[in-house]
């Protein structure tokens, strides 16, 4: 039977090993922490009883994942929530900017710049189960559907800051800079909607849906499909070598690109070896999370019943934050994103006490503590929030990299997002992103599509794996004894 070891037990390392094992493949998945989950583990973080998602909070990209479509999660214990209302977006005048799952509800209540949106997010949405399998996919090949990905695939080559010039409206402009802003792009640059456009797309098909139980619900359904189907997990195995592996056919790594150097060591080819350790990482997160009595006092309605918010002001107060945090600074009004997920599932509150978690895009490395500062944005949409706060817990960049070493100086994407590394494959311009060496993958989201709970990146890498293994190759030995030296030929 084929081995495989899977280093790491994110969403992507977790769904590589449940694609192989579905394909009769032997797995073991190491992880170096005592919890698997990567992004998508919970916990009490502020008070007994409070649940908290530690990273990855609601999942528009999860819900919908061809990845997940191809498993009977709900057989293993996940269940969607979803708020009723997807995201509002506060301004300082007291009106707000609202994204609700329907296109039409949305366009309806941002009045004149309704047709806008509707043109934009209609069709590709009605659309999405067709558009994923190209977007989910890298994107130098051949597409399965190529009039649709074009139709999608043109605005996103306008800047960001730009296609929000189409929005006559504040409150259109600030609800599409919002959206734009989970990109982490600086929005004067070609691509920087591209993100933003594929998960507003995603969610006026899906919504914006929390997993009952926590995000970690989605880490336990996967590693209980994993076990069904013979796959074994390890956790406190931290790998330092390739020698610290016992045999296998193939290895798949669930890890930014520079551990994967660093472990693989003269086994990968220079010219690999040399794109991984100067792959450029990103933006951080800083993120505090809060135990609430009674909930966040918003002076806004339906923000009393969104899943998310952002919380910044004006679109320009938006672009103008994601330009300065990409030049090393923080901009006065940083853009924050603040989760209600308790709206949806109730199971996460403690009678009238409810966790909030809020994290701010900073500089890479920031160091700086802004707990303050986020604080008081909340408030200026909230007056008397501060007056309700029970307990705090503090995660800044560099905490978000001792939780999960994938995240290096707190950038939760696993990469900067640039038109080389979103285009051409991540860590090096090829047509095989998820080829490393010799019967060695990488499965992260470094890779294509990128960040999220969806598993794309790894299933895709895990397909790749199965495809390669599956041609005659030039060596059958397994990977820690037989890996490829730094002048070997690659395949």
């Amino acid at each position: 039977m084929t081995t495989a070891i899977v280093v790491g037990s994110g969403p992507n390392g977790l769904a590589a090993a449940v694609t192989l094992a579905r394909h009769g493949v032997d797995v073991t998945v190491l992880e170096g922490a005592a919890t698997i989950g990567g992004g998508t583990r919970s916990g009490e973080l502020t008070l007994p009883g409070l649940l908290h998602d530690h990273c990855a909070m609601a999942h528009p990209m999860a819900v919908g994942s061809p990845f997940f479509a191809g498993i009977d999660m709900a057989r293993y214990g996940l269940k969607w929530a979803w708020p009723e209302i997807d995201c509002v977006h506060p301004l300082d005048d007291g009106t707000a900017a609202v994204l609700y799952q329907s296109v039409e509800e949305t366009a309806a209540g941002l009045g004149p710049d309704g047709p806008i949106w509707r043109r934009l997010f209609a069709g590709p949405a009605a659309g999405y189960e067709l558009l994923a399998k190209d977007v989910m996919q890298p994107l130098l090949r051949i597409p399965s559907h190529p009039l649709r990905l074009a139709r999608f695939g043109i605005p996103t080559l306008i800047p960001a800051a730009a296609l929000g010039r189409l929005f006559r409206t504040e409150r259109g402009r600030a609800l599409f800079a919002g959206n734009m802003a989970h990109g982490w792009q600086p929005q004067h640059r070609i691509l920087s909607a591209a993100i933003g456009l594929g998960i507003t797309t995603a969610g006026h098909r899906y919504g914006w849906p929390v997993a009952v139980g926590g995000s970690r619900a989605i880490t336990e359904a996967m590693a209980a499909a994993l076990r069904d189907l013979g796959g074994k997990i390890e956790t406190g195995f931290w790998v330092e070598s390739l020698d610290r592996l016992p045999p296998a056919d193939l290895v798949m790594f669930d890890l930014a690109p520079a551990a994967i150097a660093d472990i693989a060591g003269d086994r990968l080819p220079s010219r690999v070896a040399r794109a991984y350790r100067r792959f450029r990482h990103g933006p951080a997160a800083y993120k505090i999370s809060l135990a609430i009595a009674g909930g966040i006092p918003w002076t806004s309605p339906h923000a009393r019943k969104s899943g998310s918010l952002h919380i910044c002001g004006s679109a320009a107060d938006v672009v103008r934050a994601e330009r300065a945090v990409h030049r090393g600074r923080l901009s006065d009004r940083p853009f924050i994103i603040v989760g209600q997920q308790y709206l949806a599932d109730p199971t996460r509150s403690q009678g009238n006490m409810h966790p909030v978690d809020m994290y701010a895009h900073v500089p890479q490395g920031y160091s700086e503590d802004i707990t303050e500062v986020m604080l008081d944005a909340v408030e200026r949409f909230a007056p008397g929030f501060r007056d309700r706060i029970l307990a705090t817990t503090v995660v800044g960049p560099i905490d978000m990299q001792a939780y999960n070493p994938n995240y290096v100086a707190g950038d939760i994407l696993t990469g900067d997002k640039s038109i080389r590394q979103l285009v051409f494959g991540g860590p090096r311009i090829t047509r095989r992103p998820y080829h490393v060496a010799n019967r060695m993958f990488i499965c992260s989201a470094a890779v294509p599509p990128g960040p999220g709970a969806h598993g794309m990146s790894g299933y895709n890498a895990a397909v790749a794996a199965l495809r390669e293994f599956a041609a005659p190759p030039r060596h059958r030995s397994a990977v820690p004894r037989g890996g490829n030296g730094p002048n070997s030929p690659e395949h």
